[in-house]
């Protein structure tokens, strides 16, 4: 049968009322989606895209598990942390809640996330603040309610714009000392490259480090681990253990520490390890390595071109490690929404 004009101009509009049909509907499903806010933030440095890059999810609720551990594989960055805001009064009494995630699981503490984390937040009652004050603001502490416990950020500006924070991390728990021919093994020095400073000792401080004290710096910036045969060698731990390089042949008379955190959960190097830096603090007050109560500067990421400061002290009373202190300063690069 032969199609007139009439039935060609029919057909044409039919198929366009569904095309606007089905456009409406993805209208609507989009209208629908939920969007949850980020805040990007450059931590352990006062430049940006130096130090070592967080996200910051300043209210997660409604996010199930999953997806907190999707979004972190989404960003892909060394951590991604999510705040749960609650009533303020509890939050007065216990601090912020907040979860920490990598790309492959959930930790229970993190530096450089507690620190982020709390800048973002401080940023933000900052300003509000400022609104409502007139201009007259000043937010000296954050707390942080992590699976470790409360953990308080204090404030200060250290010089005109920066903002140095300074985390107060739990008191160090002191583990296993491990056979330094098996580390040097590990990491493809000889024995003698490995200083005697101290032992090589599993420190924790919330997250679980092994200290390995290096004679040079040119041994530091020359390594080459053997990822696969240290995640082997740690296999049996309970919580997520990994080595954590470090050198007093810094070069520098600024400079206390040079460190590398080159770990084998496949995030790859990572430019600022502040659970590693409580733990060298403590390490280094044990063993008298730096005075007990001695400010000491770690400069970690140079080799990756992520170069971060990190700012440790602690202290020894008797055979005691306590008042681990682990600061930097953290600058913000991006905002946005994630959609699901």
């Amino acid at each position: 049968m032969k199609r007139t004009r009439r039935d060609f101009l029919q057909a044409s509009a039919t198929g366009i009322a569904a095309t606007f049909a089905r456009s409406s509907v993805n209208y609507e499903s989009t209208q629908r989606a939920r969007h949850f806010h980020f805040v990007q933030i450059d931590v352990f440095t006062s430049q940006r895209l130096q130090g070592n890059p967080l996200a910051v999810f300043p209210d997660a609720r409604g996010l199930t598990d999953s997806e907190l551990q999707g979004i972190a594989r989404e960003t892909n960055l060394q951590e991604t942390t999510f705040v749960f805001p609650r009533d303020p009064a509890v939050e007065r009494e216990r601090g912020i809640k907040v979860r920490i995630f990598i790309p492959e699981e959930e930790i229970p503490f993190g530096g450089h996330p507690t620190l982020g984390t709390a800048m973002v937040l401080r940023n933000r009652k900052h300003a509000r603040e400022r609104v409502s004050r007139s201009g007259n603001s000043s937010v000296s502490q954050i707390s942080l309610d992590l699976q470790v416990g409360k953990i308080p950020v204090a404030f200060n500006e250290d010089a005109p714009g920066h903002v140095f924070g300074e985390m107060h991390q739990v008191d160090p728990m002191f583990g296993i000392t491990h056979d330094r021919g098996t580390v040097a093994a590990l990491l493809g020095v000889k024995s003698d490259e490995i200083s005697d400073d101290g032992p090589v000792q599993t420190v924790s401080t919330g997250l679980p480090f092994a200290i390995v004290p290096l004679k040079r710096l040119s041994t530091l910036q020359s390594l080459r681990p053997d990822l696969p045969k240290i995640r082997s060698y740690f296999a049996n731990e309970k919580v997520l253990t990994d080595f954590y390089y470090i050198t007093r042949d810094t070069q520098n008379p600024d400079v206390g520490l040079r460190s590398r955190g080159i770990y084998y959960t496949g995030a790859g190097e990572d430019p600022a390890t502040g659970s590693a830096a409580g733990c060298t603090a403590s390490w280094l007050a044990r063993y008298g390595v730096f005075p007990s109560g001695q400010t000491v500067r770690i400069q970690q990421g140079v080799e990756i071109k992520r170069p971060s400061e990190i700012v440790v002290r602690a202290e020894k009373q008797g055979e005691k490690i306590m008042n681990v202190r682990v600061g930097g300063n953290a600058v913000e690069v991006a905002e946005g929404d994630f959609e699901l």
